[in-house]
Formats: structure tokens, sequence, C-alpha cells
């Protein structure tokens, strides 16, 4: 039946069940669902040649596998995914590697409904060896299973405005980018702070793409897998779950960030509206910050990608009204880093 809130206790250490072994099917499948194009990820030529031994699976395909092994102990019951902070990804992950989760309760908060209440964790994924692959905090909307009892309790953890930024980053050395195989001509210096990329492309999401997106990432949430519970809901279907929200505004952002194949951390994400099947996902992008990293071949760039729903993005100024709320249409509100060759590296 999974967790309700009442099963959740401050310090509880979660062990998630159902290591997964990462497929060259689970790769084919994501660009399936996606239409994702980063040649690193796409091609173990182009990876042999920028520096790795074969090709790293997509960062977010890692996290969507990752990240699922937690539903059934921690947002089986959620009403929604609220956000995450601190999303690092510490080493790459390869086909043939197995991934596996831990999380603690780090925060409980119960709503004042009595009905419901936030669950914050703090989840580590590791592979075959027990390098770390993943570590996020987010936190969850979950049913209560007692609606009538009140626990009052409101502990609510702090996270920082950005994931730190480490003096070795664990990649190889870029060796060179052919342009002519990534797609893009664009390298870290290209990029200015403040500048806006509008994402050109818009891209559809059927009831079977996310569907099988889901039962592919084994996320067995509710609201994303049970039809026939949500039609009894005040939403009248499913929900699409969120990391699909993410894997498309990263399919988008190809489209201007060619080269930008890594991304080093998510340092926080907001889900602002639901998004449903038959929606049509938009996305632009600003340049927050630039991060001249100590090594030669690559810097960072803070990016803020912000995606819609059937409205193309070049038509949304402001993701957020006068009164401070984003508009109905806005879906996320991602700020993350990414890792990008610089010119020399050029081919």
């Amino acid at each position: 039946m999974g967790n309700f809130f009442e099963d959740f206790s401050i310090g509880q250490k979660i062990i998630h069940p159902l290591p997964r072994t990462i497929s060259e099917g689970d790769v084919s499948l994501y660009i399936a669902f996606t239409g994702s194009r980063f040649a690193l990820h796409s091609s173990n030529e182009v990876a042999k040649q920028m520096g790795y031994d074969k090709r790293p699976i997509d960062d977010t395909l890692m996290f969507h596998l990752t990240f699922g092994k937690s539903v059934q102990d921690v947002s089986l019951n959620a009403i929604a995914n609220l956000g995450y902070a601190e999303i690092a990804f510490p080493n790459p992950v390869y086909i043939g590697d197995t991934v596996s989760m831990t999380s603690d309760v780090i925060g409980l908060k119960e709503n004042s409904n009595g009905k419901s209440g936030v669950v914050y964790v703090h989840s580590i994924g590791v592979n075959q060896n027990g390098d770390e692959v993943l570590n996020f905090k987010r936190w969850v909307m979950v049913h209560k299973k007692d609606k009538e009892t009140s626990s009052g309790i409101n502990e609510v953890p702090t996270f920082a405005k950005t994931t730190p930024i480490l003096d070795k980053i664990n990649l190889p050395e870029i060796k060179c980018v052919d342009t002519d195989s990534t797609g893009g001509k664009f390298f870290f210096e290209d990029y200015e702070a403040g500048e806006r990329l509008n994402h050109p492309d818009g891209i559809t999401v059927d009831n079977s793409d996310h569907t099988l997106a889901t039962k592919l990432y084994q996320n067995n949430a509710k609201v994303h897998f049970n039809d026939h519970m949500m039609k009894s809901s005040p939403m009248g279907q499913r929900l699409m779950y969120g990391g699909i929200v993410i894997s498309m505004a990263r399919t988008l952002s190809f489209n201007g960030l060619q080269n930008a194949q890594n991304i080093y951390s998510i340092n926080s994400g907001a889900h602002a509206n639901p998004t449903y099947a038959g929606d049509t996902i938009y996305a632009y992008t600003e340049v927050l910050e630039t991060i001249d990293h100590k090594r030669e071949d690559l810097g960072l760039l803070r990016l803020r990608t912000i995606a819609v729903t059937n409205q193309k993005s070049s038509e949304i100024e402001n993701p957020k009204g006068e009164d401070g709320k984003y508009l109905k249409n806005v879906v996320l509100d991602l700020d993350y880093t990414v890792v990008i060759p610089k010119k020399k590296t050029k081919k």
C-alpha cells in the first residue's frame, strides 16, 4: 500500500529495493520517448573522440532510473512531487552499470488541512562499485492515513541555493569536439550571463509516451499509473511524471546548447503546474552565470530553463504574473548547471 505521512519519521533510513542494471534497450527507449539528440550519449565514436572509453548514458535517464527506486517507499501515495534541490551527478554511468538507492528522511511538515503532509528526503544513488552517481534532496506531498489526528510536526530543512561546484570534476579530459558530429558550433566562451535562448521546437506528449516512460523508470506512483483512480480525482486524469517534463525541456534545449552534453547538477526545480497527456511542451533558457572552472578543457553554465504548455515560449516574457505566482501554463522552472567544452577542444 505504500507509506503515508504518519509512517515517516525524522532520521529514518530507507533502503530502496530493486537495483537496476542499465541496458542498451533503456537508452534506445529513452531516445524514442524524448527525441534527445545529444551526440555524446548517442555515439560511441563521438564519446571516444571526446576522451571516453564508451558513451555514458544521458544524465536525465540515469536520474529517472535511479529516482524510480525511491517511489514505492516515498511517493507511492503522493499527491504531487513538489520540488528538488542540490542534485549532483558525481560520476558518469554506463550501459551495464547497476544503480541502487537509499534515502534519509530529513524533514516533515503536516499541512493545515489535516489531510496531507510534506515529506523531505535526502537520497543517494550508487553503482555496483559503491560510487555515487546521484545525490539529491526532494520534497513530496503525501496523503495522511488518519485525517482526524494531527501531529503538528513542522520541521523543514534548509537547502543551498546552488549545488556546490567541486575542484575535481569526474569526467575524462575532453580531447576534441567535432562540431559536425554534435550539431552545434557554440562553446563556453560564446555564452554570456543574461542572454536568453528561445528554443524553437515543441513536443507533444501522448498518453502512450508518458505511460511507457513511467513504466520504464519503474515509477509506480498511483497518480501516474492508475487511470481508474485518477478519473474520480479533481484532475480527472493521470498526472504526467514531472521527470518527463524535465527530459522534454532538456531535449528542447538542444537547439542552442548542442555542446552542453553533461549535466553537472540541478540546483533547484519547481513543477509549477501539472502536465497532462496531449499537452505540447515548449521551453526557453536563460544563462544565469558562466563559471570558468580551473580545468582548461571545460567550463560550466548555470542555466534556468522554463517549460510551458500549449504556447510558444517566445511569447512568454516572465513565467510569473504580477501577483508573483506562476502562470497557469508554466509547468517547470529548472535551475541547473551544465558542463560545456572550451574552444580549445574544437576539432
